[in-house]
């Protein structure tokens, strides 16, 4: 049973006021705030160990060069991945998947195909894109139906011989799907293909164990889990990431430079060029401790209560229509009242001190496919309350009186 007042005095953010009202903060999905025990650790290594890394042999950087590799264990730990150097420390995970899309440029050709799905954040759309412009390569999409769910059976008829690579996010930014990846990655490495996870909207609520469901590829970002921003990592195994080439050259990622060859350095450092944000590392993991404290199962059961609760009270609005009806989602609620704008929406909620996210979130193919312009979207963590959400319900209902 989480204590969420106790849980609460860890974050000073919430006990600011905006616009005169106490904060409500329903934009989790965007960015989690931070708890005092992350910005302390990163005050810790700015005032005490701020030094480069893996390069030095003076102890400030000894220091924070084992500061830094502790980091990666404690991820390697909480996603259980076989071994260390299967964890790239990126600057998130938009570009762990650029990472990953750079490196299969040199192993696609024409014709080979790549899936993805009608969820998608632009992140797991764009570098794909890309790829296919370099290569020749032909994207295919695996459909949505009208409760945010991806068609399987169109999945299944989109598999083939000609299959290379599957790329589909584990729980949609825009809607809360969680979505059946154990079925994809088990059905896309029966034709051979390897799957990349977006994880970015997954880690804060669930705790992906990636040898279990034996994906290639898995990606998440630290300020979705009560980390800093600038920071996140790649889970790859070891086999697919000796195959890719370097995403970037430069420091620390060479064996040996002349100006005839250079060779480059064994895993991970081959994919980690230049100094990194070596506090967001440090403190990733310090964010991952502090989650892992409070517990995943614990979360879940509370963030499920909100979900519930929210869904009932804005339910009950006259005219308010809510977008992603999964049965298996997470505390992500995007909404519409008839025939309002949901910026005008969001700009009335952030007078009354509560913070929304509206528009497309970055996944513009599924508010095509309700042809609608955007939404409101509410993401609780579980540092919320329900009557914060009571506060959410009354603010709609102002905004729908003062709107329509």
């Amino acid at each position: 049973m989480l204590n969420i007042q106790d849980i609460r005095k860890d974050f000073p953010i919430l006990s600011r006021e905006v616009n005169g009202k106490p904060l409500v903060y329903f934009d989790n999905a965007a960015t989690s705030q931070t708890p005092q025990q992350v910005i302390d650790a990163i005050t810790s290594y700015y005032s005490g160990y701020n030094a480069n890394i893996h390069r030095g042999v003076h102890t400030l950087s000894q220091e924070a060069t084992d500061l830094y590799e502790q980091s990666r264990q404690k991820i390697q730990a909480h996603f259980n991945a076989k071994f260390s150097h299967e964890i790239i420390l990126t600057s998130g995970a938009t570009d762990s998947i650029n990472l990953v899309a750079n490196g299969f440029s040199s192993l696609l050709k024409k014709g080979d195909e790549i899936i993805v799905s009608a969820l998608e954040h632009h992140s797991n759309i764009v570098p794909w894109q890309m790829l296919c412009e370099r290569t020749g390569s032909v994207l295919k999409v695996i459909p949505m139906n009208a409760d945010g769910e991806l068609v399987m059976d169109e999945f299944d008829n989109l598999l083939s011989k000609n299959t290379k690579l599957v790329f589909v996010n584990h729980i949609s930014n825009a809607l809360g799907t969680i979505n059946p990846i154990e079925y994809i990655i088990e059905k896309a490495h029966a034709v051979g293909a390897a799957v990349l996870i977006d994880g970015a909207q997954a880690c804060p609520h669930v705790k992906p164990d990636v040898q279990a469901l034996d994906v290639d590829f898995y990606v998440a970002s630290a300020h979705k889990m009560c980390g800093p921003t600038g920071v996140g990592m790649l889970y790859g195994k070891e086999a697919w990431l000796n195959k890719l080439p370097p995403y970037q050259g430069g420091g620390e990622m060479i064996a040996e430079v002349t100006f005839e060859k250079t060779t480059y350095a064994d895993l991970p450092h081959k994919f980690e060029a230049g100094t990194p944000n070596i506090a967001g590392g440090i403190v990733f993991g310090t964010a991952i401790d502090y989650m892992n404290a409070i517990g995943f199962d614990n979360i879940a059961v509370y963030e499920h209560e909100l979900l519930e609760y929210a869904t009932e009270k804005l339910t009950a609005i006259e005219g308010l229509k809510i977008y992603g009806t999964s049965k298996h989602k997470t505390s992500v609620i995007s909404f519409n009242l008839d025939h309002i704008h949901p910026y005008d929406v969001g700009t009335i909620l952030d007078k009354l001190g509560i913070a929304v996210r509206t528009g497309h979130h970055c996944a513009q193919p599924i508010m095509d496919f309700y042809r609608i312009p955007g939404t409101v979207r509410a993401s609780f963590a579980f540092y919320n309350t329900k009557q914060e959400i009571d506060a959410l319900v009354e603010g709609v209902k102002k905004a729908k009186m003062m709107l329509s």
